[in-house]
Formats: C-alpha cells, structure tokens, sequence
C-alpha cells in the first residue's frame, strides 16, 4: 500500500479517533469516518462534523451494528481503523465480520490504544476491559485478517495535566498521591503523536501482524520520577503519600464508575508495571520512535512545561 491508502474510521468522533482522522488527512490518505445518522444530527458532535467535512473526509452513514452498512463501508476502503469506546468493543467482532465479507481489507488496526492486553496482569474492571480486547485479537487472528495493534499506552493529554490525581484539573503545587511505591515505570504520550505513529504504521510492511507499541524512552517515567520532574519546574517539593497494593485493591473494592476504572488502571500501570516490564521482541511487536525516528513527538517533560 501506498500513501494513498483509502483508510475507513470507526469511532472517528471519539476522544483517540478525531486525532487519527486528522492524522490520516494530513498524511495525504483517502479519509472515510463511518458516522451514525445520530450523530450528525447531534449539536455537540456538529463542530467536529463540521471540521472533517472541511478537511475532505468522506463521511460514509452506517453503525457498528448494522453489518450491511459496514460492509458497505469497507468495500470503499483498503484499511480500517477502529476507535470505538470501551461500551462498544466486543461489538467489533461484527467489524471483523464485515471485513471478512467485504474480502479486501489489507489492514486492520481494532480499538485498543492504550496497554498490551496480552501482556497485563490487571483486576476488575480493567481486567474484563483488557479482556475484552484480547478476544478481539484472537478473532482477528482466527479469521487470517491482516493487523496492527496500537498499544501508546497513557495519553499525555488526559492523565498529565492532573498527574493522575483524581479530580484534579492541574498539576499539584503542595501534595500528591502516588498508586504504589513509585517505582513501576510507566509512558505518557501526546494523542497527536499517537496519531502520527499509527497512521505511518498502516501500510508499513514492518508492522504487518506485529504490535506497534508507541514507547519512547524520553517518555517512560515512573511515578516517583515524574513527581520529581514537576517539582524541578516550580521549585518546590510536594509532601508525598504513597497507596501501597492492599490499600488500593481495597479503594477499588469500595470505588464506582469511573473513579473504579482508573484505579484499576494504575493498578496495572504503577503497581503491576504492565507498561514496561517486559521486552519488546522483534517477533511480535516494533517500537514507533526507533522505527520512525522522522516523528519530532512530544515529551513528558515539554508536555509538563505549559503548567508551570
């Protein structure tokens, strides 16, 4: 596939996929978002509606749950990116259905972008969660679809500007709560960059079946590090407390949505390490910043820059 590679959105309205279909755009791609009628009827999706017609997308009428309409879409397409929310993820194996009706899907990259569900060792919520996509992967596997899965692990753009502190809508100046001891390394990346990695990745024979993980070294902080990082910007030591594991598996006993699934999350992502406590290996997965060293993407440290 070439750079005129026609890729299909799922999701595209979504938090993750708006940045995709832009990226897609600006990469020069035929740009097709599958959108509900709903949704174009909708006053608060109109904005961004407004914005992809004006980059040239090709809004195509359908849902994830009708199969005609996938199928329909698919056929217009060489690959098909799936953003869908959490409530919709078991419904993708109606995507991977119409993909293997539709007969002439090269690539597909389903909705996951966050950490390797092959590769965590989560409780619930986030463990079902997980699951969930990992079944996914094994339908696509069982089905012989062409993929790539995304796993860009934390987004910048929502966990950093409260350094993961609940409710919080700015970096803390006087204390902070760290899930664990601290020590588990974890990686924050900007969605634009996630964005711009997963588009190259689409017809990029090297990541063909394989898993993109989007895991830069300048980005991988553990919590301990990344408080420090913070307190270097304002000058200032924060009164540090710590959540060891039994406390937190007691708050996600006793937590409801969504406050429940973000716990369990930094559960796996600072108690467990799941991020970063395994090697990446040539024969399943690639790392975006070594294979496109071309992407000048954003780091923790300049993210963190614009609130001090």
């Amino acid at each position: 596939m070439a750079a005129t590679t026609r890729i299909l959105f799922i999701g595209g309205t979504g938090y993750i996929g708006k940045f995709l279909v832009e990226a897609s755009v600006t990469a020069g791609h035929p740009t097709f978002a599958l959108v509900r009628e709903c949704t174009l009827s909708n006053a608060e999706k109109s904005p961004m509606i407004e914005k992809f017609k004006a980059l040239g997308v090709n809004l195509v009428v359908g849902d994830v749950l009708d199969k005609e309409s996938l199928v329909n879409a698919i056929k217009q397409v060489d690959a098909v990116i799936s953003t869908v929310g959490f409530r919709l993820l078991a419904d993708q194996h109606n995507i991977i259905s119409a993909i293997k009706e539709a007969g002439n899907v090269k690539r597909f990259i389903p909705s996951e972008f966050g950490n390797d569900v092959d590769r965590v060792h989560a409780v619930d919520p986030a463990k079902t969660v997980f699951g969930t996509k990992a079944k996914i992967r094994r339908a696509i596997e069982a089905e012989g679809i062409p993929y790539t899965y995304v796993c860009n692990n934390f987004f910048s753009g929502y966990f950093l500007p409260s350094l993961l502190q609940p409710g919080a809508s700015s970096p803390p100046r006087d204390k902070v709560v760290i899930l664990g001891d601290g020590n588990p390394k974890a990686v924050f990346n900007k969605e634009e960059d996630i964005a711009r990695y997963t588009i190259k990745a689409v017809d990029d024979p090297r990541t063909l079946n394989k898993i993109l993980y989007v895991r830069p070294k300048a980005n991988t902080y553990s919590f301990n590090e990344l408080v420090s990082l913070w307190e270097n910007k304002i000058a200032k030591s924060l009164q540090r407390s710590y959540v060891l594991e039994d406390q937190l598996l007691n708050q996600i006993q006793e937590s409801s949505y969504p406050e429940v699934v973000l716990l369990s999350i930094g559960h796996s992502c600072f108690v467990k390490g799941d991020q970063t406590n395994f090697q990446i290996d040539p024969s399943f997965g690639v790392e975006a910043s070594e294979l496109y060293p071309d992407v000048n993407f954003t780091t923790v440290d300049e993210f963190l820059h614009q609130f001090v």
